[in-house]
């Protein structure tokens, strides 16, 4: 029987965030995860501050942002890879009301930051634009595939790693720990996105969940060297390609490229762009998203061995390193989690099992 502080369970942007503060704090832990398809994998991997459809901020936008920016330059520099670039966000302006929006949203809160007060008035060849653009501060993408590609090759190479599917049957709770098949643990953590809906100890939690998808173009005429943002994205990934999306459907919880989501992507698309473009991939996940959009943080009321850290929704590059430091803040030294984030905002959804 091996002696663990922590099993994380899933290798998302949840579950690698909540490993670095298990490596900063030289606590001892595995990590099991299937290495299936995730909805970090299929991210676009833009880091934007400001919710653009409304020009507000999300939740703890300016902490998200201070927390985030330098754990990924950490990480790269950790892991000797070259995942994370600044890259511009630039809003097309779709009306002068659009403009005069975003000039009254400078002055609010929080929002001087990161709202450019200069136009971005140069043309962009391939674009329709007639009210220009408005540039995000302090954006960037993340190569979410390769970051986590190469995060879980490090994690393989120091024996952390278990590639499998978790199964929850084989948990036992012996005294002040837990024990699942060869290993004894104080904690496990669950870090599923999605996948907590087949989690007997979770599976009651309000975890909607959404389906994103997007679709890959090239387009060789296109000069983009900055993410835009229109009621979709577009971002840049090379070699002029670009990565357009995403969609939002609620009903459907697979992970397989819809027709439908092409044709809706494509039909926004070719309102925007004048050039010609080659669709040349698709992808699709399932965001681990909630009703309130707030975070799924905590341990559970009669199982206190087991933890959770879900719910990312939309914004989980940003949010995994602040909310997996909040959680182990509140696991190892009781630092009292916000109310808006803790699991037991929903009690009635928590039974003992017999």
């Amino acid at each position: 029987m091996k002696e663990l502080d922590y099993i994380v369970v899933g290798l998302g942007l949840a579950g690698m965030a909540f490993c670095e503060q298990l490596y900063g704090h030289d606590k001892k832990f595995i990590v099991v995860d299937s290495g299936g398809a995730s909805a970090s994998r299929v991210s676009g991997g833009v880091y934007n501050p400001v919710i653009l459809k409304r020009y507000t901020l999300p939740w703890e936008a300016e902490k998200l942002m201070d927390i985030a920016v330098p754990y990924y330059k950490m990480l790269n520099k950790k892991l000797e890879i070259d995942a994370m670039r600044s890259l511009p966000v630039l809003r097309v302006f779709t009306s002068a009301e659009d403009q005069n929006n975003w000039f009254e949203a400078i002055d609010k809160p929080g929002l001087s930051r990161f709202l450019n007060r200069q136009l971005r008035k140069d043309p962009i060849t391939g674009i329709k634009a007639p009210y220009h653009f408005g540039e995000v501060l302090e954006t960037g993408r993340i190569d979410v595939p390769r970051l986590m590609d190469a995060y879980s090759a490090s994690l393989l190479q120091t024996e952390r790693l278990i590639r499998e599917p978790f199964d929850h049957a084989q948990i036992q709770f012996i005294d002040d720990h837990v024990v699942y098949k060869n290993w004894k643990a104080k904690r496990i953590v669950f870090a599923e996105g999605y996948g907590l809906k087949k989690n007997p100890f979770f599976a009651n939690l309000p975890l909607v969940g959404n389906k994103g998808e997007y679709v890959i173009i090239k387009a060789e005429k296109l000069v983009l060297d900055a993410a835009l943002k229109s009621n979709f994205f577009i971002i840049p990934l090379g070699a002029k390609r670009y990565k357009v999306g995403a969609t939002f459907n609620w009903q459907d919880k697979n992970n397989n490229p819809t027709s439908a989501a092409r044709d809706e992507i494509l039909n926004k698309l070719r309102k925007v762009i004048t050039c010609d473009f080659e669709v040349i991939g698709q992808e699709a996940g399932v965001r681990p998203t909630t009703g309130d959009r707030r975070a799924l943080l905590g341990t559970h009321p009669h199982y206190p061995h087991l933890a959770l850290l879900n719910g990312l929704g939309t914004r989980g590059i940003m949010m995994a390193p602040y909310l997996a430091q909040m959680l182990y803040e509140y696991l190892e030294n009781d630092q009292i989690l916000p109310k808006t984030v803790d699991i037991m905002r929903f009690p009635k959804k928590f039974k003992k099992r017999v």
